[in-house]
């Protein structure tokens, strides 16, 4: 977070320090929520986003690159979020539905080629416009997943949607693996270590994602999820297992998602978690979303601009057309493919961190990159809960009473 911004009268005082910042954000963001949930019945996360924008506006908001508080905060909340829609999506789903996976691959590879276009059109570098071209790859599963639980949401869309979301991020995560070996490849003295440290990044997260999932398979033969000590037991071991992906250097999005997925793919039951992890992973997921709302300056947003705006429109776009194209192929009716193109819209949380990850692999490229992402996620993080809002609720799949499907399919 800044210190006092330089209108603040009494300087004297010192900027706050950590817990005071701290205390002003959760109190702030669970009545900004609270007050959204009641008068609007919006998702709380947009409350969160407004009182995001209000420390923004203050000039508390997070910087680029993030500060070690900040980041470790919103590693941890994500992991929860990542490592519960990870255990949620069904591969076997995928394998008999062909049309799907098509689909996942295609409105991800198709956003990438179009933001990418996009840019280089606008007149930005070719490394600048591959970096943002990989950071909007991933639809935000943090906020698509928050906002269907909280509305109760269920059905066929919503199934879609967190498949979606899961895989695009997965997605995203290994080209910016990808992306980072390649400018470190280019810059390095040795190719073949250059390499191997890509290849280590990779392996160490599928390893540490694999021990995360067995202890936690562990912990659910022996203990009752629905008590609150096993349920901390488990918030426990991600925040571990996080912890060690930081020490490691390994992505910290990666780890928890191929958990989830690992847990979910290897195991024959159905996974039901406690609300994020109890009271304390509550906290945190109110954490994650004020302090991206608050990424963004009044600066950054003037200069973001136009290349924002195009990343946005060629996304969106780039991700509409190959869902409703192939929404026949997998079982889906039009309606269905539309409410489903409109919960894929969220950029949040997810490019944050990936930019924050780009950063030390070249803070030059990272710096020309992050106004354009920034100012992208500002406008998203608002807009697309009440996107997926609006979708769901068009699907009729609000509170879990889902309207027929066409073809539908046992997840």
């Amino acid at each position: 977070m800044n210190e006092w911004p330089r209108w603040v009268p009494w300087q004297g005082a010192g900027p706050p320090d950590t817990m005071v910042l701290l205390a002003a954000v959760l109190v702030g963001g669970a009545l900004m929520g609270e007050l959204i949930a009641r008068t609007t019945r919006f998702p709380r996360v947009v409350g969160y986003t407004l009182a995001g924008w209000g420390a923004a506006l203050g000039g508390f908001g997070v910087t680029m690159p993030m500060a070690p508080t900040a980041r470790l905060l919103i590693d941890v909340a994500l992991a929860l979020l990542l490592f519960e829609i990870g255990s949620r999506v069904r591969l076997r789903w995928l394998r008999n539905n062909p049309g799907l996976m098509a689909t996942s691959v295609l409105e991800s590879a198709a956003a990438a080629v179009a933001v990418y276009a996009a840019l280089v059109f606008l007149g930005r570098s070719p490394l600048v416009a591959a970096a943002c071209a990989v950071l909007a790859i991933p639809a935000s599963a943090a906020v698509a997943g928050r906002v269907a639980q909280e509305i109760g949401a269920d059905g066929q869309v919503t199934q879609r949607m967190t498949t979606l979301t899961a895989l695009s991020t997965l997605y995203g995560v290994l080209a910016l693996v990808v992306l980072k070996g390649w400018i470190v490849t280019e810059r390095a003295p040795d190719v073949m270590l250059a390499a191997q440290a890509v290849v280590f990044s990779f392996v160490g997260a599928l390893v540490l994602a694999a021990l995360l999932a067995g202890a936690v398979l562990l912990v659910t033969r022996r203990f009752d999820l629905r008590q609150e000590g096993p349920a901390l037991l488990v918030l426990g071991l991600v925040l571990l297992a996080v912890s060690l992906a930081r020490w490691l250097d390994v992505s910290t999005l990666l780890v928890p998602l191929l958990a989830g997925l690992l847990l979910r793919n290897l195991s024959e039951r159905a996974w039901s978690w406690p609300r994020h992890f109890g009271t304390a992973g509550g906290l945190l997921v109110l954490l994650l979303f004020v302090m991206v709302g608050s990424a963004w300056t009044p600066e950054v947003l003037l200069a973001g601009g136009v290349a924002a705006l195009a990343l946005l429109a060629a996304r969106g776009l780039a991700k509409a057309l190959v869902v409703w194209v192939l929404s026949p192929w997998s079982h889906a009716s039009l309606r269905q493919g539309v409410a489903l193109s409109m919960t894929l819209t969220p950029l949040s949380v997810t490019a944050l961190v990936m930019l924050s990850e780009l950063y030390p692999a070249d803070p030059a490229i990272g710096a020309r990159v992050a106004p354009i992402v920034l100012t992208a996620v500002a406008v998203f993080e608002l807009l697309g809960p009440l996107a997926v809002l609006a979708a769901l609720r068009a699907a009729g799949e609000v509170g879990g009473v889902a309207k027929p499907a066409a073809g539908k399919e046992r997840t």
